[in-house]
C-alpha cells in the first residue's frame, strides 16, 4: 500500500474522475499541489545562519529539479517520482519523533482522499484506493454543508482578510483489524497549505457579511449568490491529524444509553451497553453482568435474561444474599471495594458460585460494587474467557463507568419501587411504614412466582408474637349529652313550628290546623317522655305534615310568613332540622378528640425512635390508641423486651399527658365534656394478620380473640360490689389479668409518682365480669392534673440532658 520508507499511498494514481464526481458534490474547485507546502519551506531558508535555512535550502534546490509538484497534479504518480523529496517536504509537519504513533496524512484538498499518511493511519484509518475509511458523526448532507462553510471560511480569511472561525467537530468511527471493536477518532484539518485563488476579479462583499461574516458560514447557500463558487480555486494540500477519543465517546455514548429507563432491561439495549464495555477495555471476548440487591434479594441481570417486561424484576434471575456467602461478589459488597479475580480456576476454595462461572467458560472476572448515596445497591460484573484479560489497571477506566451504572440501576430499582407501591396502595391503602417492608416483600414474593403484578394473590400476612398497648380516652356521658342535645334540637323545631301553626289558625280558624297544633304538642310530649327515642319519627312527623304546609299557610298574612321564615331560617342548610345544640356538642367532642389526637401523634414520631412498632388510633366520642411492639414487625427481627418495657412506661406518661391537657380543656369548651382514662395490658403475646377484605389488622388465634372482646367491653366494666365503673374523670385505670402484669405497672407507677405525673394513692379493684371475660383486676391511680410536667410535651424533651419527668432518661 505505501512504499517501504516512506508515507506515501500507492493508491488511485488518476485524480481526474474522482475530482469530477468531488466537484459534483463541492461546490469549489480544488486542486492537489505542493506549492503551498514548498512556499513554506522557501520562507524558512531566507533565516540566514540557521540549521533550518540550510535544510531549507536543500529543499529548494531539490524543488527545482522538481518543478512538476509546484503545479496542479492530477496523477499520483507525479508525486510518486518524487517519493524521498515528498518525504522531506513533508518533516514539516509529521516530525520523526512522532512519525511512528501519530496519525496524519496529507489530503486532497476538501476530500477525504489521501496521498500521504504516517504508518498508523496507513494500517488503519486509509482504504485500498486512498479514502478514509470508517463512518463519522454526521449525515452526508452536513457533511456537504461543513465542507461548504469550511471552503467559504477559507475564501473570507484569506481574500477579504476576515476573522472567521468554524469549527464543526468531526469524529471517524473504524473497527481495529485486530479485535473487531470500533476506534473513535477526532478528526482536526489543516488549511494552511491551502491557497485560494480568484478566478476573474475579486466579487464585492455586501457590508451586511463583513459586519457578521460569523453568522453566514453556517448558512453556505446564503453565501453561494454572493460568492458563487465557480470565481475561486482552492489549491494545495490539506493536513489531517487524528486523535483518538475511544474513551471519551464510549463513555458519552455510555451516558446517553444509560438515560433511556430500558437500558438494562431491554435485550438489545443491555447487549449495546456490553459492546461499549468491551470497545472501553479493548476486550473483544467481555461479558457484562449486573446484580441489584433489594433487602434480601440479589436480581442478577445480563445479556442472557430473556429481558420481556421492561422489568428489573421480572427480567432477573433471583437469589438470597445468603447464597453468596463466601463468595467474591459478598466480598466486593462488604468491602466496598472491586475484586479481580485473574484466574477463577486458580482460585484454592470456589463457592458453587465460582464453579458456575466455570461451567459457562469464565475465567478471569472482576466484580466492582455499585454505591448510591453511600449504600451499595447492587455489583457490575466483567467477565472474559481469558485469564488475566481484566487486571488491576483497568480499575481506573472501571471507577469511571460505575456512576453510571449506579444511577441505572438505582432508577430501575426505583420505578419497580413505584410499581409496587400503586398496587399496594389499590390492594391495601394507607400502610403503616414500619410494616411496609413485610407488605412489599408479600408483592415481591408473589411477583417472584407469578411474574405479573396485575393479577395478585398475595399470600396471608401474618405477625406472629407481637405484643399490644391499648389505651382509651373515652368522654364520659357523651351518648347522654348527644341525646340532650338532640332533644333540645327537636323541641326548638317543635316549639317553631307550632308559632307557624297557631299563627295560621288564628288566621283562618281550620280545624285541621287546631288538630295539628294538638299533633305538635303529643310529639313534644312523648318526646319527654322517652328520651331515649322517637327523634327520627318526629323528624319524619315535621316534614311530612308540617313543612308540607309551609307555603300555602305563608299566604294567609304577614305575621304567618314572618313564623314561616323563623322556622326555615333556623333549619340546617345541609341536614333539613334544627341543628344548634348538637352543632355545640359536637364541635366540642371534636375539639377533644383533635387536642388528644394531635398530642399523640405528636407523642408516637418520638416513640418510633425508642423501637419501632406498629401504631393506629381510632376517634369516636374520644381517641383510642393502640400499638403493637414485637420483632416479627421489624425487617431483621432485632428485639430486647427492654423496648417493650420502655414503650409501656411512654404510654402511661402519655395517658397522663392526655388527661392533663383534656382537663384544661374541659373550662374552654361550650359542653364542659369530662374524658376517663384506661390502659388495657397483656403480657402475653398473640398474632396479628391483616384482613384483606377489610384492609386493616386483626387477631388471629381463638385465644387471641379475648383480648379483642375487653378492648370492646372493658369501658363498660364496673368495680366489684360498687355499682361504679372502673374509669373515673381525673384518674386512670390500667387493667391487668395476671399478677405479675401488676407488679411491673406498679413499678411504672411508683416513678411517675416521684416525677409527679401521679398521686400517692393506688387503689387495686376487682371488677365485674363481663361477657365471655371473667378474672379482670385494675390499678387506679389520680393523675395530677395541675403539675405542669404531666402537661408537658414528651416528645419535645431535649435527649441529653434529661429533666425529671421526661422520657430523655431511658430513650
Amino acid at each position: 500500500m505505501k512504499t517501504q520508507s516512506s508515507g506515501l499511498l500507492s493508491a488511485s494514481t488518476d485524480l481526474q474522475a474522482a475530482k469530477q464526481a468531488q466537484h459534483r458534490a463541492y461546490p469549489f474547485r480544488s486542486e492537489l499541489s505542493l506549492a503551498p507546502l514548498v512556499a513554506f519551506w522557501t520562507r524558512t531558508s531566507a533565516t540566514e545562519g540557521s540549521t533550518k535555512a540550510a535544510l531549507a535550502r536543500i529543499v529548494a534546490d531539490e524543488v527545482q529539479k522538481a518543478p512538476e509538484l509546484l503545479g496542479t497534479i492530477d496523477d499520483l504518480a507525479v508525486i510518486a517520482r518524487h517519493a524521498e523529496l515528498v518525504d522531506l517536504l513533508m518533516t514539516a509537519v509529521f516530525p520523526a519523533a512522532q512519525w511512528e504513533e501519530a496519525y496524519g496524512a496529507a489530503l486532497v484538498p476538501f476530500q477525504l482522499r489521501a496521498f500521504y499518511a504516517t504508518p498508523s493511519t496507513g494500517r488503519l484509518l486509509i482504504s485500498g484506493d486512498g479514502l478514509v475509511r470508517g463512518r463519522v458523526n454526521l449525515d452526508e448532507a452536513r457533511v456537504i454543508a461543513a465542507k461548504a462553510a469550511y471552503g467559504y471560511a477559507l475564501i473570507l480569511r484569506r481574500l477579504y482578510g476576515l476573522d472567521v472561525h468554524l469549527d464543526f467537530p468531526v469524529v471517524l468511527t473504524v473497527p481495529d483489524p485486530g479485535t473487531g471493536l470500533d476506534r473513535h477518532f477526532r478528526l482536526l484539518f489543516d488549511w494552511q497549505f491551502v491557497d485560494v485563488e480568484s478566478v476573474g476579479d475579486l466579487p464585492e462583499l455586501p457590508d451586511e457579511i463583513r459586519r457578521n461574516p460569523q453568522a453566514k458560514l453556517l448558512d453556505p447557500a446564503s453565501l453561494r449568490d454572493v460568492l458563487p463558487p465557480d470565481r475561486f480555486v482552492l489549491r494545495g494540500v490539506t493536513i489531517m491529524k487524528a486523535l483518538e477519543v475511544t474513551d471519551q465517546e464510549v463513555l458519552s455514548a455510555l451516558k446517553r444509553d444509560l438515560i433511556d429507563r430500558e437500558s438494562i432491561v431491554s435485550n438489545d439495549q443491555f447487549l449495546g451497553l456490553q459492546q461499549g464495555l468491551r470497545t472501553l477495555f479493548r476486550r473483544p471476548d467481555l461479558h457484562l453482568g449486573l446484580t441489584a440487591i433489594d433487602g434480601e434479594r440479589v436480581l442478577l441481570l445480563n445479556e442472557g435474561s430473556g429481558h420481556a417486561h421492561a422489568c428489573i424484576f421480572a427480567d432477573s434471575a433471583h437469589h438470597r444474599t445468603s447464597e453468596f456467602a463466601g463468595s467474591l461478589f459478598e466480598r466486593a459488597v462488604r468491602t466496598g471495594q472491586p475484586v479481580v479475580i485473574d484466574d477463577v480456576a486458580a482460585l484454592p476454595s470456589r463457592t458453587w458460585i465460582e464453579d458456575e462461572m466455570l461451567r459457562y467458560g469464565k475465567r478471569n472476572l472482576v466484580a466492582a460494587p455499585l454505591h448510591y448515596q453511600d449504600r451499595i445497591i447492587g455489583t457490575l460484573n466483567l467477565s472474559s474467557p481469558h485469564p488475566g484479560d481484566i487486571d488491576a489497571t483497568h480499575l481506573p477506566k472501571l471507577a469511571e463507568v460505575l456512576p453510571l451504572f449506579s444511577m441505572a440501576v438505582r432508577r430501575s430499582m426505583d420505578e419497580l419501587n413505584a410499581r409496587i407501591q400503586t398496587q399496594m396502595k389499590e390492594k391495601f391503602t394507607a400502610i403503616h411504614p414500619v410494616v411496609e417492608w413485610r407488605f412489599r416483600k408479600a408483592v415481591l414474593d408473589t411477583l417472584e412466582r407469578e411474574g405479573d403484578l396485575s393479577s395478585l394473590e398475595l399470600n396471608p400476612i401474618i405477625f406472629d408474637n407481637v405484643y399490644p398497648l391499648y389505651a382509651l380516652a373515652d368522654i364520659r356521658g357523651s351518648s347522654t349529652e348527644r341525646e340532650i342535645a338532640i332533644h333540645a334540637d327537636l323541641q326548638a323545631q317543635l316549639d317553631l313550628a307550632r308559632n307557624v301553626i297557631r299563627a295560621a289558625h288564628d288566621a283562618r280558624r281550620l280545624p285541621a290546623l287546631d288538630h295539628l297544633l294538638y299533633l305538635i304538642d303529643k310529639q313534644a310530649a312523648e318526646l319527654d317522655h322517652h328520651a331515649a327515642g322517637g327523634d327520627e319519627d318526629v323528624v319524619t312527623f315535621l316534614r311530612t305534615d308540617v313543612e308540607s304546609l309551609l307555603d300555602h299557610v305563608a299566604e294567609f298574612g304577614p305575621a304567618v310568613r314572618a313564623h314561616v321564615e323563623a322556622y326555615r331560617g333556623a333549619l340546617d342548610p345541609h341536614l333539613g332540622v334544627v341543628y344548634q345544640k348538637r352543632r355545640i356538642f359536637e364541635e366540642s367532642v371534636t375539639t377533644v378528640a383533635e387536642t388528644i389526637g394531635a398530642y399523640l401523634d405528636l407523642e408516637e414520631q418520638a416513640a418510633q425512635g425508642i423501637y419501632p412498632h406498629y401504631f393506629e388510633k381510632q376517634k369516636t366520642d374520644g381517641v383510642d390508641h393502640q400499638l403493637y411492639v414485637g420483632g416479627s414487625l421489624v425487617e431483621g427481627n432485632q428485639y430486647d423486651p427492654i423496648y417493650l418495657k420502655s414503650l409501656r412506661l411512654w404510654q402511661l406518661m402519655v395517658v397522663c399527658g392526655v388527661a392533663a391537657r383534656a382537663d384544661r380543656l374541659t373550662a374552654t369548651l361550650p359542653v364542659p365534656l369530662r374524658t376517663t382514662h384506661l390502659v388495657l395490658v397483656q403480657n402475653t403475646p398473640l398474632s396479628i394478620h391483616f384482613r384483606f377484605d377489610e384492609k386493616r389488622f386483626d387477631v388471629a388465634g381463638a385465644y387471641d380473640v379475648r383480648y379483642e372482646i375487653v378492648k370492646k367491653r372493658i369501658d363498660k366494666a364496673l368495680v366489684r360490689g360498687r355499682n361504679e365503673r372502673v374509669t373515673q374523670p381525673g384518674k386512670i385505670a390500667i387493667v391487668y389479668s395476671h399478677p405479675t402484669e401488676a407488679v411491673e405497672y406498679r413499678g411504672y407507677i411508683e416513678y411517675l409518682q416521684h416525677l409527679r405525673y401521679l398521686g400517692p394513692e393506688v387503689e387495686d379493684l376487682d371488677l365485674e365480669e363481663l361477657q365471655g371475660v371473667h378474672g379482670l383486676r385494675a390499678l387506679r391511680v389520680t393523675v395530677t392534673l395541675e403539675s405542669p410536667e404531666s402537661e408537658a410535651p414528651l416528645a419535645a424533651h431535649a435527649l441529653p440532658s434529661a429533666e425529671p419527668g421526661t422520657t430523655a432518661a431511658w430513650r
